[in-house]
């Protein structure tokens, strides 16, 4: 019976070390080595542009992103941004960047079933989908059948279901992303900051350098991406910098 005061110590048995948290860790990495040579065996390299036209539809997506993310240290001064900034959000809202024009703007989008790149595009995005999902399912049934019968802790009450859930909810080892950089290098397919990129942006880590997938409407994307430019405020770490070198010396 615990007593009011007294610091409560929970025992540990030495062997989990051995048992489970080195063969667990082991098995993670050999998956994770796995799972980013299976990623490059199953990748599907984009098709070039087969028109000048779509070449640029893809590409202009990628001005405005660059400008954005680049703009305190690219050294363009609010003059030149306001030029780049207007130029490229009078163009969006016209719709001059779209494949087929400004006169496509509003149609219905073709049936990717009917279009032999979408379907690559489909395909390639659930080959991704298995080099995540398979692996992930072999570690849960490794675990379930080599860990059977294993008691770690007990406790003198019922848990409720909400409670279950978050006893059993993932652990994020976030460490063994610096070992799969070791191993595989910085672009690798292994870390969970990787993947979580690669879900949240199914176009890519080039922020729209490969063709719109599958269901996308540039025409709405260049509308959205006219929203974010029109927030958008100069500003440059040039700045005022001589005032500051002169302040430090």
């Amino acid at each position: 019976m615990a007593v009011y005061g007294e610091e409560q110590v929970i025992q540990r048995d030495p062997a989990l070390f051995y048992w489970i948290l080195l063969p667990i860790t082991v098995v993670m990495i050999l998956t994770g080595v796995l799972r980013h040579y299976a990623t490059i065996l199953l990748q599907t390299p984009p098709k070039p542009p087969a028109h000048p036209t779509e070449a640029r539809e893809r590409q202009a997506l990628q001005q405005s992103a660059i400008l954005r993310s680049n703009l305190p240290a690219s050294g363009l001064s609010n003059a030149g941004f306001s030029i780049r900034k207007d130029y490229l959000i009078d163009n969006y809202k016209k719709g001059t960047f779209l494949k087929n024009g400004p006169e496509s703007r509003g149609q219905a989008q073709p049936n990717p079933m009917s279009d032999p790149a979408a379907m690559e595009g489909m395909m390639g995005m659930m080959k991704g989908n298995m080099a995540m999902m398979i692996p992930q399912t072999l570690i849960m049934s490794w675990i379930n059948a080599f860990f059977a019968g294993f008691v770690i802790l007990k406790l003198p009450f019922p848990l409720t279901i909400r409670f279950k859930q978050m006893l059993q909810a993932g652990v994020m080892t976030r460490d063994l992303d610096s070992v799969f950089i070791f191993i595989l290098g910085n672009d690798n397919a292994a870390s969970q900051v990787t993947q979580q990129m690669a879900m949240s942006n199914p176009m890519g880590a080039g922020g729209g350098g490969g063709p719109m997938q599958p269901g996308q409407d540039p025409d709405k994307m260049f509308l959205a991406e006219a929203e974010n430019l029109e927030v958008i405020e100069w500003w440059s770490v040039l700045d005022g910098v001589e005032e500051r070198i002169l302040a430090s010396g």
